[in-house]
Formats: C-alpha cells, sequence, structure tokens
C-alpha cells in the first residue's frame, strides 16, 4: 500500500519546484535582468538538460504515432503558454492577486476532468476545493493587495495562465505507449522551447548576456527546477493518479513560493498567509487520505469475501 503515495508525492515535489521560480526570476531581475530573458534562459538550459539526460540514457529516438506525437507538440506548447501569460500577467497585477488568479487552475482541472470523463466531481474533490480557495486567498496575502484600477488585461492574463496549467495537467494525464518520461521530458521541453523563443527574449543566445553576463547561473536553477523536475516527476506521475487529483495535488505550489520569499528574499509573513498554508496542505492531503482509505477498505471488503 505504500506505493500508493508515491505518485501523489512525486506531484507535490513537480509543483514545489515551480514554486521557487518566481523567487529565483526576482533574483534574477535585482542582478538587472528582464523576466521575459530569464524565462527564456529557462526553457533554453531546461531543453540542454533534457538533451543531455536524453543522451546519456537513451540515443535512439522513438518511433511515435500521429496522436502521440500531436500530444507531446501540445504538453510543450501549455507549458510554454503557461510561462508566457503569467508572465504577461504580472506587467499589471500585484504579484499576490497574480498567484490568486494562476491557482484557479484547481477548480479548472476538476472541470476539465470531469467534462472529459463524464462524470460529477465527487465530495473530497468539492471540500478540498473550498478549502484550498479559501487558503490561496489568505496565503497569497489578497486582503493586503489594492484592487482599484487594475487594468482588465492583468484579469484576462492571470485566469487564461490558470486555463494554460490546468490543460497541461490533462495533457499529463495522457499515457503514451513506447517512450521513457525521458524521452517525453525531452519532446516537451523543445515544443516550450520554441513557443518561448517566439514570443519571448531569443536574443539572448547571441547577444552576450546568457554568457558574459552570468545569465546562464540562474537559466540552470530555473531550467531545472521549472523544466527538467517538474516536467519529468509530473510526466511519470500525473498518468497513475489523473488530471483531477493532480490539479489538487499542483496546489502545493503557492506555500512553496510563499515560504521561499521569505527565507530567500526576506518578505514578511502575516498569521492570516501561515493559516492559509495550512489551510492548503490540508485541501491537498484530504483526498489523498481518503483515496488510500477508500482502497484499503476495498481490499479488506474483498479479502473477507474471498
Amino acid at each position: 500500500m505504500k506505493m500508493n503515495f508515491i505518485y501523489p508525492l512525486l506531484i507535490i515535489i513537480g509543483a514545489s519546484s515551480y514554486g521557487i521560480l518566481s523567487t529565483i526570476i526576482k533574483v534574477a531581475m535585482g542582478y538587472g535582468f528582464t523576466p521575459d530573458e530569464a524565462v527564456t534562459s529557462q526553457y533554453l538550459i531546461g531543453f540542454c538538460l533534457a538533451l543531455l539526460l536524453f543522451v546519456f540514457t537513451k540515443r535512439k529516438v522513438p518511433k511515435l504515432k500521429k496522436e502521440e506525437f500531436i500530444t507531446l507538440i501540445f504538453a510543450g506548447i501549455f507549458t510554454g503558454t503557461t510561462g508566457i501569460v503569467y508572465g504577461k500577467s504580472l506587467n499589471y497585477l500585484p504579484a499576490s492577486l497574480a498567484v490568486v488568479l494562476l491557482f484557479q487552475f484547481t477548480w479548472i482541472g476538476i472541470l476539465i476532468d470531469c467534462i472529459l470523463r463524464k462524470r460529477w466531481p465527487n465530495r473530497p474533490e468539492i471540500i478540498s476545493l473550498v478549502i484550498l480557495f479559501i487558503g490561496t486567498l489568505l496565503a497569497a496575502g489578497v486582503f493586503d493587495a489594492d484592487l482599484s484600477n487594475i487594468h482588465w488585461l492583468g484579469w484576462f492574463f492571470g485566469f487564461c495562465s490558470a486555463i494554460s496549467f490546468a490543460i497541461f495537467l490533462q495533457i499529463n494525464s495522457k499515457t503514451i505507449q513506447g517512450i521513457t518520461t525521458t524521452e517525453r521530458t525531452l519532446f516537451t521541453s523543445f515544443f516550450a522551447l520554441i513557443l518561448i523563443s517566439i514570443f519571448l527574449s531569443p536574443e539572448i543566445v547571441w547577444n552576450g548576456i546568457l554568457i558574459r553576463e552570468g545569465l546562464w547561473k540562474f537559466g540552470l536553477i530555473l531550467g531545472f527546477f521549472g523544466t527538467i523536475l517538474p516536467i519529468f516527476l509530473l510526466a511519470t506521475a500525473v498518468p497513475k493518479v489523473g488530471g483531477g487529483l493532480a490539479s489538487i495535488l499542483s496546489a502545493m505550489e503557492l506555500p512553496v513560493a510563499v515560504i521561499a520569499s521569505v527565507i530567500v528574499l526576506h518578505e514578511p509573513i502575516t498569521r492570516l498567509q501561515i493559516i492559509g498554508i495550512i489551510l492548503i496542505l490540508t485541501g491537498i492531503a484530504l483526498p489523498t487520505v481518503i483515496s488510500q482509505r477508500q482502497s484499503m477498505k476495498y481490499i479488506e471488503e474483498k479479502s473477507e469475501a474471498s
């Protein structure tokens, strides 16, 4: 039964790695780099790391069916669009409100999963979503943010980031036969890099910023924690637990983001934020624990019947 906790744990770790990205980008900005440059370096070096991982583990490119190849393309596209539109939202929104809008992916992910599987959300999911929503508002410090005179584009890009990330999780819930997680990570990071290069700052490759000015140091950290680790872990675990539960477990990103900003950037944290983090952790754990108990009960009933 211990194995039942491994895949949810992998999703939590993958989502947690996303949580430290905003702090790293803020540090990079302190050294004079723009968010677009930092994000571009993330996907560029992330792809290079994925390529190295592929070369050292398996050198033969797998043969994919058309449907499988399209799935990988869209996985890369929505990986990239999440970073793009979330970055755009920060140009119009306070960071706290941008995070709240991004975290609408929890209920959006459940909604998409219910539509695709033609089902209604179960009680643990509904309870978890309510807890997560309240916890997100508290942990992000949205009650202290000034919401007056916010441009409508901020709301638009913030909500689009939530939709994009929810779709990314759903795409990752699809199992692709005949391809390893390493290969899936390589393809996903490659297509994400193409999209990022079109819309952000590909000039960092030839204008000297990446190497000469030291952006590669931040790109290496961002590439590992923002591309390699989460894509690898989510590609491994999401097909095992489903897109609905993955959406709930991925909410771990916010507490990690808040804690990282406190430790690295020395940003203040309030009691309400601490309460919010506790609520988020509760909302994350609830469906997993209930699912585990139901599985144990089913096994016990089956063994008694036999």
